[in-house]
């Protein structure tokens, strides 16, 4: 119950709901039973012999006697308005009953699906604003497809079951109470023999539905895992038509669609079979009803006339549809909780990464970038170790080296997407780990070595960092990044619309904008990785000029496979195995013919060759 309440809680303010929902379910319980109820007076003034009105004719001294009072109304109509004109009456409260009944239905159910929506737009929002604020590390060791699942799909789940579970809890027992009210106020005895039929069916009802929890949560993970072999299918389309891997993937969806078929076909077995047999035992009950009170009436040894014995075996009839309603409540309330333990699981995730109590925020860049004895591993694997690095302002600072040493792992350290295990990373003195994220990251740009663009139009990704940019400002921006020509060639220009990801334009040009989105940012401090590594000759030569002109009086840090493009950086430190070997200028470093050195020999003999 306490996974219950939690998703409960996202309705919030829930009396905005639940008392007018409640005060709309009252009236409406109360004409529903009334339109049963009067199947008594209708038949009786129908069928009503002249001993039988004497019967009735005494007004009822129990208030509780319902259909005592509803039968001598009825006569009461019949005595003064004759037989028809009562049969008239009766009919036009009837029709005036239902109206009402329904019409309070009506508001309950808008009343109700005003606060589904309510309960959704809070969790989706909830739950985005999570996964935007956990720290970059935690995407690595999550399957995106699991995330994406758990933000649609079981949201989804969530949000119908709790609110029509809801429903069920607030309406379904005040109709079985007033339908038993009803019951009772006919027949006191036979009302208590016909109920036994509740707990039995109750009992069956939880035998059946007792693991659907279970198999609702290996239902949702199992959902997950197809999505992200969905989301991998799509991104690679590519690889997998190139290397003819076509049916392997094919065959891994299958499997996992097969498994999570079985599974929905085991879970709705169990949720179908509730209903029938719930079905099954009301009809035998009412059957056992008919026979044993037909038995009592036709021996003359019960005090029910015919009509309100057809008007019990109608209410009794409708009181398995709460009861069923409550019993079929349990197996969605299952598939629900469960849905909601993971939605839960993904809100209460705590970024490992987060801004220290009274954080300070950043100013302007001053000096200096200083990396003191800093340390980081991976589970099981070292990357760094004691790197002790210092970035003047305005100075370029090249990172190269073999694959794995470090780079990429060292510039992700400077914004806090991961955080090291030992050592400090001061900007003018000041620990970022003390000082807020926003303002850290304000002080950076950044153009990875993958393209990354959103579904959106060229200017929006431009202007992603600085949304305020005026269209002269990106155009500019685009300029110094070597885009606006090839910009200016689409269609729509500027609001030409990128498709997913960027598909529709080239490498070079995909990652052209990225760099006009670094450059239109104008931070003081550039991270650069290989951040030419996708253009063509003419146009690496062209953006290199671009940011070669942007690097000055700036503070840059750059990670460059092509050595050509660092040889002018006023520092360039050699990583090796997570240790810095060697640093300094191009010509120092050749001169030590180090590794640098060695690096620079086999690049150019690679491009003679």
């Amino acid at each position: 119950m306490k996974t219950y309440f939690r998703l409960l809680a996202f309705a919030k303010p829930i009396e905005k709901f639940a008392i007018p929902y409640l005060i709309f379910t009252v009236l409406g319980v109360i004409f529903n039973t009334l339109n049963l109820a009067l199947l008594a007076p209708l038949l009786s003034t129908l069928f009503n012999s002249g001993e039988g009105a004497e019967a009735v004719a005494t007004k009822p001294e129990n208030w509780t006697d319902v259909f005592g009072y509803l039968n001598y109304y009825a006569l009461q109509a019949n005595q003064e308005f004759g037989t028809l004109g009562a049969l008239k009456a009766v009919c036009a409260v009837i029709i005036l009953s239902v109206l009402l009944g329904n019409l309070f239905r009506y508001f309950s159910e808008r009343v109700m699906e005003n606060m589904r929506i309510h309960t959704l737009l809070n969790l989706r929002k909830r739950v985005f604003e999570n996964v935007m604020n956990l720290h970059v590390g935690y995407f690595s060791n999550q399957r995106k497809g699991d995330i994406i699942a758990k933000i649609s799909s079981d949201v989804q789940v969530v949000q119908y079951s709790v609110t029509a579970t809801l429903q069920v809890v607030l309406k379904e027992p005040l109709q079985l109470i007033a339908y038993i009210f009803m019951l009772f106020a006919i027949s006191y005895k036979l009302t208590v023999f016909s109920l036994l039929v509740i707990p039995v069916s109750a009992f069956f009802i939880a035998k059946i539905v007792k693991r659907l929890k279970t198999q609702a949560a290996q239902a949702q993970h199992l959902y997950g895992v197809m999505i992200s072999y969905l989301d991998e299918a799509l991104s690679g389309i590519k690889i997998i038509k190139a290397f003819n891997a076509t049916e392997l993937i094919k065959d891994k969806f299958h499997n996992e669609n097969v498994k999570y078929s079985q599974l929905g076909k085991k879970m709705a077995k169990r949720q179908q079979l509730s209903a029938p047999v719930s079905e099954f035992l009301g009809v035998t009950m009412v059957t056992g009803i008919v026979l044993y009170g037909g038995s009592l009436i036709i021996n003359n040894q019960s005090e029910l006339s015919p009509s309100d014995f057809i008007a019990y075996i109608a209410l009794f009839s409708q009181v398995m549809r709460p009861a069923k309603a409550l019993t079929n409540s349990f197996s969605t309330i299952h598939s629900g909780l469960a849905a909601g333990e993971r939605v839960l699981e993904l809100i209460d995730e705590k970024p490992d990464i987060e801004d220290v109590p009274n954080a300070t925020a950043l100013g302007t860049f001053k000096d200096k970038i200083e990396i003191k004895n800093l340390s980081f591993s991976y589970p099981g694997r070292p990357v760094l170790d004691r790197i002790n690095l210092t970035i003047p302002k305005g100075k370029t600072v090249a990172l190269v080296g073999p694959s794995g040493g470090g780079k990429s792992t060292l510039m992700d350290l400077l914004p806090r997407f991961i955080e090291p295990q030992q050592g400090d990373i001061l900007i003018d003195g000041h620990d970022i780990r003390k000082v807020t994220m926003d303002s850290l990251r304000g002080m950076m740009g950044l153009v990875n070595q993958e393209s990354i663009l959103f579904n959106d139009t060229i200017f929006n990704n431009i202007a992603f960092g600085n949304p305020a940019a005026s269209q002269r400002e990106v155009e500019e921006a685009a300029k110094i990044a070597n885009a606006h020509e090839f910009i200016m060639q689409m269609e729509d220009g500027y609001q030409s619309n990128m498709g997913d990801r960027g598909l529709k334009l080239s490498g070079g040009q995909k990652q052209r904008i990225c760099i006009a989105r670094a450059v239109l940012k104008n931070p003081p401090i550039m991270l650069l990785d290989e951040a030419t590594s996708a253009l063509d000759t003419e146009s690496e030569k062209l953006v290199q000029e671009a940011l070669t002109n942007l690097m000055k009086n700036r503070t840059s840090l750059v990670i460059a496979h092509r050595l050509s493009t660092i040889q002018n950086a006023d520092i360039i430190v050699v990583l090796e195995a997570g240790r810095i070997i060697e640093q300094g200028n191009h010509q120092e470093l050749i001169a030590r013919e180090g590794l640098y050195c060695k690096l620079v020999n086999m690049q150019q003999f690679s491009e003679m060759d």
